[in-house]
């Protein structure tokens, strides 16, 4: 709280960061934080509803927004997904929207855009049964297997996960759900639990109904796995160079 701790402390993280930033107060540095937090949730609440709209407009979103962002300045690109997992963006800004409301001031943008991204685990269930649908199978009965459950690629952290949400809404709906992830061996569920899992084989990819992509680990072999799926659900544009992933499949 001190000058002499913000030395100390700028000294202590320059052994390991190029360049430290001190500000005026933990205040600060906190919202500096909640900022950024803020700012990519914002902007993925937005670029998740650009893809609503691509859907409904027979658009690819991918493809508008790799467009957009040839653009030099003025533009950064977000993309959608299935929903927000990890630990700080789906939590921290509903901090400062509840610190706010204590102060009678409603954090709108924020709002919006948790409404928007809390909803994609529904929309991506939508894109599922539509999928089935389209090889006359209801999802009831089917047997969904999803790829990844981490909240981000290539890491074992599934806190917050859609993925999560998106297990739990099939079984809702009477699917036989199972998953693979080769950072997480087993996740608990709401209800207490426990799912583990599969191996990632022919067997386990042919007798799936359908396969979602959920999170698009870098050791997922994309095309091995849609020669072997009947119907492919990609949340994540990982199967964009595939051909055959297009004939099989559905894109946010």
């Amino acid at each position: 709280m001190t000058s002499v701790c913000t030395d100390v402390t700028q000294t202590l993280y320059q052994q390991i960061i190029d360049k430290v930033v001190p500000v005026s107060s933990t205040r600060t540095a906190e919202m500096v934080k909640i900022l950024e937090n803020t700012f990519r949730s914002v902007n993925i609440g937005l670029v998740n509803e650009i893809a609503l709209i691509c859907d409904k407009l027979d658009i690819d979103v991918w493809e508008t927004i790799d467009a957009a962002a040839t653009k030099p300045f003025g533009f950064i690109p977000f993309y959608p997904g299935p929903g927000l997992g990890g630990h700080c963006i789906p939590i921290d800004p509903h901090y400062l929207s509840w610190k706010l409301k204590t102060l009678d001031y409603t954090t709108r943008f924020i709002a919006l855009a948790s409404e928007v991204n809390s909803n994609m685990p529904y929309y991506v269930v939508s894109k599922i049964v539509d999928t089935l649908n389209n090889v006359e199978k209801s999802v009831k009965n089917s047997k969904i297997l999803v790829l990844g459950v981490a909240y981000k690629p290539d890491i074992g952290d599934e806190r917050e996960s859609p993925a999560i949400d998106i297990i739990e809404i099939l079984e809702q709906k009477g699917a036989h759900v199972s998953y693979h992830d080769p950072h997480i061996p087993k996740i608990t569920l709401k209800d207490h639990r426990t799912m583990r899992s599969t191996d990632l084989t022919v067997d386990e990819l042919q007798q799936a109904d359908c396969v979602v992509v959920v999170t698009n680990h870098r050791v997922y072999d994309m095309q091995f796995i849609v020669d072997q799926a009947h119907a492919v659900v990609d949340t994540r544009n990982a199967t964009k160079e595939l051909t055959a992933g297009r004939e099989k499949g559905t894109k946010m």
